[in-house]
């Protein structure tokens, strides 16, 4: 089997690019202005904020800590 992310010298896989872990975090902006949108109306409290940007910063968390060993 070959893996396609391997240099051919048998080194380390290839770095991925940079833009996948914004554009996941950019996921989350719709989300973000549902909950401002609901806590505005009152339909929500404005815990469901915390909540909602909580989950951002998780998100924005996890993609920072996945980078595959490319880059220190």
């Amino acid at each position: 089997m070959s893996d396609d992310h391997v240099h051919p010298e048998g080194g380390p896989p290839a770095p991925r690019s940079h833009g996948h872990g914004w554009m996941m975090v950019a996921c989350c902006i719709p989300m973000l202005v549902i909950a401002v949108l609901l806590v505005a109306t009152g339909a929500a409290s404005p815990g469901f904020l915390v909540v909602a940007l909580g989950c951002t910063a998780m998100m924005a968390l996890m993609m920072r800590g996945m980078d595959h060993g490319g880059r220190r």
